[in-house]
């Protein structure tokens, strides 16, 4: 059993930031963040309130810079964010106008153009991510294949597999640059992407060699609203997880709706997400899990409910991952009955001498 620890609370930025201080600067966050608790930030790289990409990428002096601010209110970098880059690396074309606003006007409207915008976003968080010292980075995969997940008109033979293989072709020169900064992408497992449950992301893994580089933020939400065994899912790949998003939902399905929604808003669905501990999700087995299979990376809270306020949901969640971290021991609880024998005395016991 390895003997790591789960780092938290951190909470991630992107539904907080906003134009009103202490919402519109990094500075400003960072001390709401820490006086409510937390430890560790997770920045959306794309919102330029908070954090120039770019300027990361190329300028260790800035990088210096932004650890120093954190570090006045006691907080490191959790990780780096590019889910809205990384869902520009593969656009279905029924998504084109839907996804457009994730990137600038230059490239809007331009799929090929925005695609280049997107790899060169992810490639500048490769190495903004090594200038920060870390070690993980959280995105999206983008999808291909999503409008296509239930097999209604029946799906032609090899449309996914050609989907799969576009995917893996699209990510793999970004996996090796990744690679090459010493930094994992971990992939949300989200519907609305191509890996959004264990199966898909095993086919998009075996496409890409079984790439190191190639892990998974975890996010037991998701499988609330999927039906999917979220704690089977830690044993099966906990190799690979390599980021954590601590959020709740709750799936209550009626006479009237189920997994699909009914197009229904979030308030109104029978699968929502809810702030933590308000919802089903159960969070002990989870780190009781992590903490077993060595996990030391950040358990970070990600606000989304349909009810509660932000507030109060950002200043619960820190006093509830906190609360759920466990100290990972480094002694047998029945150390105190040990009877000190030796190989010999153990052979002697079972009869070998």
């Amino acid at each position: 059993m390895s003997k790591g620890m789960v780092k938290g609370p951190g909470i991630f930025l992107a539904q907080f930031a906003g134009d009103e201080a202490p919402f519109n600067t990094l500075a400003g966050m960072a001390e709401w963040a820490a006086d409510l608790g937390y430890t560790g930030i997770q920045i959306p790289s794309w919102d330029g309130r908070l954090f120039d990409l770019a300027k990361a990428a190329e300028s260790q002096t800035y990088c210096d810079e932004i650890k120093g601010t954190l570090a006045e209110f006691d907080l490191e970098v959790t990780e780096l964010s590019t889910h809205l880059q990384g869902q520009l690396i593969a656009v279905h074309p029924a998504y084109d106008a839907a996804f457009d606003g994730f990137a600038p006007e230059s490239v809007r409207g331009k799929p090929a153009a925005r695609q280049e915008w997107a790899v060169n976003q992810l490639l500048y968080a490769a190495r903004a991510s090594e200038r920060l010292g870390l070690k993980a980075h959280a995105s999206f995969s983008g999808a291909l294949a999503w409008p296509y997940v239930y097999p209604w008109p029946q799906r032609p033979a090899g449309l996914i597999e050609t989907a799969f293989d576009e995917l893996a072709k699209r990510w793999l020169p970004i996996l090796n640059a990744f690679d090459s900064h010493g930094v994992d992408v971990c992939y949300e497992i989200h519907p609305g992407e191509d890996l959004h449950d264990g199966i898909s992301y095993e086919m998009f893994l075996e496409r890409v060699g079984n790439h190191p580089r190639a892990r998974i933020l975890y996010d037991p939400s998701h499988f609330v609203l999927q039906q999917l065994d979220y704690l089977a899912f830690i044993d099966i790949y906990h190799q690979r997880i390599g980021a954590f998003h601590a959020k709740d939902a709750e799936f209550n399905p009626t006479g009237k709706q189920g997994v699909y929604g009914g197009f229904q808003s979030w308030t109104d669905r029978a699968g929502r997400f809810r702030s933590l501990g308000d919802g089903q999700v159960q969070f002990a087995p989870i780190f009781s899990k992590l903490a077993q299979y060595g996990y030391d990376g950040w358990a970070v809270l990600e606000w989304e409910c349909c009810l509660k306020s932000p507030e109060a949901g950002a200043r619960e969640g820190a006093e509830f991952i906190a609360a759920h971290i466990i100290p990972v021991t480094d002694k047998a609880f029945d150390d105190f009955a040990a009877s000190g024998t030796d190989e010999a005395a153990n052979r002697r016991m079972l009869g070998l001498t």
